[in-house]
């Protein structure tokens, strides 16, 4: 049986030691090696797609593309997303052929591709390979106007003339389709072709005229 002497005497219980400085800081230092290790998982994927180039940028590799332009052949190394008009306006310094809504709604950016009329806006360059493009910088011989142009300026058909080239390259496709039999006719095929200045009679009757003699 225990005395009261015996229970006094026992060592007592054991406090727990108080924790040290190095021990708090390896805590703590420990908490945050584990937060940056879950940090990095979460940013590691991020970064590596990153790194990887977009199916975008994979497409704007450089096109070689040939056109003959105004009779003379050019190679030409392109991003695949230009429109031809800005081919023709950046690239070779054509800018005769304008831009006007960029939406292929104006048609002052009318060239003509092969012998038909496009508005070069919607034209992607790089799917014309090998094309003939004609611009307005390609009508005259010199200082001899092309019939169509002389026809323009006999009939007034223009004012501030920013879409004049636009127009004077559509009439010569509408005058090779053969759908310049009459002004009606003419009115209705050139009607892809805005004129802010209103100068459609004269247009009309240059076109008229010139298919006449042509």
């Amino acid at each position: 049986m225990t005395t009261i002497d015996e229970l006094s005497s026992s060592p007592a219980p054991a406090e727990p030691m108080p924790e040290t400085d190095a021990q708090a800081q390896l805590s703590r230092r420990g908490v945050l090696q584990l937060a940056g290790a879950a940090v990095s998982l979460v940013v590691a994927p991020s970064a590596s797609a990153q790194a990887s180039p977009s199916p975008t940028e994979r497409a704007t590799k450089a096109a070689r593309v040939r056109l003959t332009v105004n009779g003379e052949a050019r190679q030409l190394e392109l991003d695949p997303r230009q429109s031809l008009l800005d081919v023709l306006r950046e690239t070779l310094d054509l800018t005769g052929t304008k831009k006007g809504c960029n939406q292929g709604a104006c048609g002052a950016c009318t060239v003509l591709v092969n012998g038909k009329r496009v508005v070069s806006c919607l034209t992607l360059a790089a799917m014309n390979d090998g094309a003939e493009i004609e611009t307005i910088e390609g009508l005259a011989q010199g200082d001899e106007l092309h019939p169509l142009q002389e026809a323009f300026i006999e009939y007034e058909g223009l004012q501030c003339g920013f879409c004049t080239p636009g127009q004077i390259m559509s009439g010569l496709g509408c005058i090779a389709e053969g759908h310049a039999q009459s002004p009606e006719e003419i009115q209705f095929w050139m009607s892809g072709n805005i004129c802010r200045c209103g100068a459609y009679p004269g247009i009309v009757a240059a076109i008229a005229d010139a298919a006449g003699r042509m």
